[in-house]
C-alpha cells in the first residue's frame, strides 16, 4: 500500500515552495528521486489542480508528466457535459486519473482503468483520499478490456500523445490507443464516447477520421487553448461546435455553432466602425470566422483578417474588445506622425505582410503601455494600422 511518512510529508510542506532544480543539489537523502518528485507534483498542483493540492497524502507520479493531465477547471468543464442520473462511467486511459476525480462523482458506478500497474496503485490511494469510494481500479490495456466492459453510460478516453520514444506525435492515428480501431466496440458499449486531444490537433480531420462525431468542444483557459473534446454517438444530427474560453472568475465565454452557420458568409466592410473584436482562442481553433460575425452582428474586415467592427458596442462579443482612435496606412510619413506621440504598443498583426518583430524594428515601439497596434488588411485590399484603446470587459 502506498502512503506518505510523517516524516516525508514534514519534508514536503517545509519545502514545498523551494527550486525543485537547486533543493536536488542539497538533499542527498535515499528517497531524494521521490521526494523532489512530490516537491513538484504540488508545486503543479497547487496552480492546476488546487483540488488536489489542498487534499493532503496525495501522491504524484515519479515518471509521468503532469503536461497531458488536465487542469481543474478543464476537467470541471468536462464534468458540466455530462447529464443528470447517469450510472456507469468507464475511464479506459487513466493516467494521472484527474478527469477521472472529476468525472466519478457524477456516477453510481466508475471504473478506472490504467496499463501501469504502479500507477494503479498510486491513484487507488489518491482516490481514497478524494472520497471516490465507489471507484473501481483496474490494470489492463483498452484495447483488450473493451470486449469485456459492461455497457456504460459513459466512456472515457485520453490518448498518450508520445510515441515510444517520448517524441509528441498528433495524428489521431498515431496516439495510444488508437480510437479508430476501436470506435465500433465503445459505440456498442456505451451512449456517448468523450476523447480528449491535444489542440494541436486539425479538427476538421480530426472529425472525418473519427466519424459519429456530434459535439466538438474547443476548450480554453484565459485564452489560451488547453484541449479538444470529441463526443461520439449514434445518434443522428448535425455536429455541434463548442468554443469556450474559461476564466478563473468561474465565468466563460461560449460559442455554439453548427457546419451550416459557419458556411454562412459574413458582411465584410472596409470602413471600420467606432470599435474592433478579436475573437478567443477557442473561437478561431474552432473556425467560427462568419458564425461569430453573424451571431454577434459584427461586420468582417477582410476574409482572412478574422477582425470584426461595428459601431454599436456588442459587450457579450467573445474575445477582446477595443475603441478605434485612428486609422492610417502604413506609410512613411503617417508613422512619424503616430511615433511622435507614441512610443509604447501592444502590435497585434492579422493578415499583414510583416511580423510584429519587423514592426518593432522599423518603428522602435516598446512592448507595452495602454495602446493597441493592429497591423491588417481591409476588405478593398488596403494595408492599414488601426490604433485602439481596450474596452475592459468582465468576465
Amino acid at each position: 500500500m502506498m502512503y506518505l511518512t510523517p516524516t516525508q510529508q514534514a519534508f514536503i510542506l517545509a519545502h514545498e515552495h523551494d527550486d525543485v532544480r537547486d533543493l536536488a543539489l542539497r538533499y542527498t537523502g535515499e528517497d531524494r528521486p521521490f521526494l523532489l518528485a512530490q516537491i513538484a507534483g504540488r508545486q503543479t498542483a497547487q496552480q492546476k489542480i488546487p483540488s488536489w493540492y489542498r487534499t493532503g497524502g496525495i501522491i504524484y507520479p515519479m515518471h509521468l508528466s503532469l503536461e497531458q493531465a488536465s487542469s481543474g477547471m478543464t476537467a470541471q468543464y468536462k464534468a458540466s457535459l455530462v447529464p443528470a442520473g447517469k450510472a456507469r462511467l468507464a475511464d479506459l486511459t487513466g493516467g494521472m486519473g484527474v478527469d477521472f476525480s472529476f468525472l466519478a462523482p457524477l456516477f453510481s458506478h466508475a471504473v478506472y482503468l490504467e496499463q501501469d500497474e504502479e500507477l494503479c496503485q498510486l491513484t487507488a490511494h489518491n482516490f481514497g483520499l478524494l472520497g471516490l469510494t465507489h471507484a473501481t481500479v483496474l490494470h489492463g490495456k483498452s484495447e483488450d478490456y473493451g470486449s469485456r466492459m459492461e455497457k456504460a453510460d459513459l466512456i472515457y478516453l485520453d490518448p498518450a500523445r508520445r510515441d515510444e520514444g517520448g517524441r509528441k506525435v498528433f495524428r489521431i492515428e498515431d496516439c495510444t490507443p488508437d480510437v479508430t480501431r476501436l470506435k465500433e466496440r465503445l459505440l456498442e458499449k456505451a451512449e456517448r464516447v468523450m476523447i480528449k486531444y491535444s489542440p494541436m490537433l486539425d479538427i476538421s480531420l480530426a472529425v472525418k477520421t473519427l466519424g459519429d462525431v456530434r459535439e466538438v468542444h474547443v476548450v480554453s483557459v484565459e485564452n489560451e487553448c488547453r484541449e479538444l473534446l470529441f463526443i461520439l454517438s449514434e445518434e443522428e444530427g448535425e455536429c455541434l461546435y463548442h468554443a469556450v474560453n474559461l476564466h478563473r472568475t468561474g465565468e466563460r465565454e461560449l460559442l455554439t455553432f453548427t457546419p451550416a452557420e459557419e458556411a454562412q458568409e459574413a458582411v465584410l466592410t472596409a470602413q471600420p466602425g467606432r470599435y474592433l473584436y478579436e475573437p478567443n482562442a477557442s473561437v478561431l481553433k474552432a473556425g467560427a470566422f462568419n458564425a461569430v460575425a453573424n451571431r454577434f452582428q459584427v461586420k468582417k474586415l477582410h476574409r482572412h483578417s478574422h477582425l470584426y467592427t461595428s459601431d454599436l458596442l456588442m459587450a457579450d462579443f467573445p474575445g477582446r474588445i477595443f475603441e478605434i482612435d485612428q486609422l492610417f496606412a502604413p506609410n512613411r510619413n503617417n508613422i512619424r506622425l503616430f511615433l511622435q506621440e507614441t512610443k509604447k504598443a501592444n502590435i497585434t498583426v492579422r493578415n499583414f505582410p510583416m511580423s510584429v518583430a519587423e514592426i518593432r524594428r522599423k518603428t522602435g515601439l516598446r512592448e507595452g503601455g495602454d495602446c493597441y497596434l493592429f497591423a491588417t488588411t481591409l476588405a478593398d485590399g488596403q494595408k492599414v494600422w488601426i490604433v485602439t484603446q481596450k474596452i475592459p470587459v468582465t468576465h
